[in-house]
């Protein structure tokens, strides 16, 4: 399957900064201590040049915050309502919880016919394509088939054998076919996408190509992804990063200035069956099973949409072979792991991670 790829950034991986293919599923979550709280965005006084607003909106199933500033009042509240609208259209394209939105009319499409689809989701599926590639498979968005069957929308629950195996025919990009030139593209198996791995990343890039001429740094706050444009006129965005056990504790404060930083991991959004197995809501495509690891991984990434693809992706490889992959790429990622006989965490960061932020240190 091939179609245009994302004009930012070719497909080929460099040392300092990793370019890998369509920069810019597993369901996973999302491991950022995601509030305003933890940010401390209240706390900071405002110099007299700029003035700082935010808004707190619900999309893309998340509650999100969005920060802005500008030279006067009226002019950021005008950011964040154009911040509001481009996620909100990208939302209409994405979003599997919408019965209209582009992505489930393509889950629904009769198998063989091949449908129109707008460009900028035609070219979104060539970069799906390239990073199930890349990925070896890691990450795949088309598991829709085995959210329904771990029933990872109801609450959770073990399959049985022969509703995993059907499931799992059922699954992988490699059942779609997207003709480029033309914009269309066609189901050869009863697959669904899902955009729980991707679709923030995405609207976060959209936001950030929207405002490219615009003045004044911004911070999105994405449900376990953050994303900024420039630093404060104060500094750096202080940028909690989760307890790998607590979602809401603090396990380390980084210094954000550019890029985006998305966790992925298993703790209290994992679900419980009826028999009192705990299921892990991030899936492995390879395999067709949850992941059931404790831990999270962060990633760093100048585009929001590979951070998102890359922390479901380690999260699904594991700590020994994901920091190795990662490593190799320049990738700049970080493994968190509590340690067993204390409340301390052990951070695990590749060498790119680890010169880009100061972590705490064992003590």
């Amino acid at each position: 399957m091939t179609a245009p790829a994302r004009k930012s950034s070719p497909p080929a991986p460099i040392a300092a900064q990793p370019t890998l293919p369509g920069v810019g599923a597993a369901l996973r979550c999302r491991r950022l201590a995601a509030s305003a709280a933890l940010l401390g965005l209240a706390a900071f006084a405002h110099p007299p040049a700029s003035v700082r607003v935010e808004r707190t909106v619900f999309l893309m199933g998340t509650a999100a915050t969005l920060v802005a500033e500008a030279p006067d009042r009226t002019t950021g509240l005008a950011q964040l309502e154009r911040m509001v609208l481009v996620i909100e259209a990208t939302e209409a394209e994405l979003s599997t919880w919408r019965d209209d939105s582009v992505l489930s009319r393509l889950n629904r499409q009769p198998l063989g016919a091949a449908r129109p689809v707008p460009p900028s989701v035609c070219g979104l599926l060539g970069r799906l394509a390239a990073w199930r590639q890349a990925t070896g498979g890691a990450f795949d968005p088309a598991v829709g088939r085995l959210v329904e069957a771990w029933g990872l929308r109801e609450g959770g629950r073990r399959p049985t054998t022969a509703a995993l195996a059907a499931a799992r025919a059922r699954t992988g990009l490699r059942h779609l076919t997207v003709d480029a030139e033309a914009c269309t593209a066609a189901r050869r198996a009863d697959v669904t996408l899902d955009a729980g791995g991707f679709g923030k990343g995405e609207a976060i890039d959209r936001v950030r190509d929207a405002l490219r001429d615009r003045a004044g740094a911004w911070l999105i706050d994405f449900g376990g992804q953050v994303a900024v444009a420039g630093a404060r006129s104060d500094g750096a965005w202080p940028v909690a990063i989760a307890h790998p056990e607590r979602r809401g504790a603090p396990a380390a404060e980084l210094q954000l200035s550019a890029g985006s930083l998305a966790t992925s991991g298993g703790s209290e959004r994992d679900l419980t069956s009826s028999g009192g197995e705990r299921i892990g809501h991030i899936l492995d495509p390879r395999t067709g099973e949850p992941v059931g690891r404790r831990g999270s991984v962060v990633v760093w990434h100048r585009d929001a949409f590979a951070a998102d693809v890359l922390s479901t992706a380690l999260h699904v490889m594991g700590p020994e072979p994901g920091l190795a992959w990662a490593a190799a790429r320049g990738i700049a990622a970080c493994f968190l792991q509590a340690a067993a006989a204390s409340d301390e965490v052990v951070f695990r960061p590749t060498p790119a991670f680890a010169t880009r932020f100061a972590l705490p240190r064992r003590r």
